[in-house]
C-alpha cells in the first residue's frame, strides 16, 4: 500500500468519530496495540528532542525499506507515533522523503493538540525523515 493509500485509511478511520474524546480514545487504542519497544532501543540516542514526553524511535532498513518502531511514556503521544509508523514504515527512503503527510490536518490532529504536543508531532516527523535521509545517503555510497 502506498503512503497516500495508508493516509486515506487513517482519515477514513477517524472520520467515523465526530467527537474528539472518541478520537483521543482511538489514538490511545492505536498506541496500546503497538508492540513494546525492546529495552535495548530505549537509549538517549533514540529519544526524540522537542517532545514534552519521552518518545524513543528506532529505525532499521530491511530490503531497501525503512522500518520504524517506537514507544512513548504518554498514551496520546504513543498513539500519534503509532499513526506515523502505520503511514511511513515499510516504505523506501524516497517515498518517506517525498510524502506529503496531509492526514495530520485532515483528521484535525494538529488543531486538537496542545502547542507542545504539536511541536512533538513535528519533531517525530522530522526525525523519521532524518532516518530516511540517512538510509538514502548510505545507499548512495553503496
Amino acid at each position: 500500500m502506498s503512503i497516500n493509500e495508508l493516509q486515506d485509511e487513517v482519515i477514513a478511520e477517524f472520520s467515523d468519530f465526530d467527537d474528539w474524546m472518541d478520537r483521543y480514545q482511538l489514538l490511545i487504542d492505536l498506541g496500546n496495540e503497538q508492540a513494546p519497544l525492546d529495552e535495548k532501543y530505549k537509549t538517549e540516542q533514540n529519544l526524540i528532542e522537542g517532545c514534552q514526553s519521552r518518545v524513543w524511535l528506532q529505525a532499521d532498513e530491511t530490503d531497501g525499506k525503512v522500518v520504524f518502531r517506537a514507544e512513548s511514556d504518554a498514551l496520546i503521544v504513543k498513539g500519534i507515533v503509532a499513526l506515523l509508523i502505520k503511514v511511513l514504515s515499510n516504505h523506501t527512503p524516497d517515498e518517506i522523503l517525498g510524502a506529503d503527510l496531509h492526514f495530520i490536518d485532515r483528521i484535525g490532529l494538529r488543531e486538537h493538540l496542545s502547542p507542545t504536543r504539536s511541536n512533538g508531532l513535528l519533531a517525530m516527523v522530522k526525525q523519521m525523515r532524518m532516518y530516511a535521509l540517512a538510509f538514502k545517503a548510505k545507499e548512495a555510497k553503496g
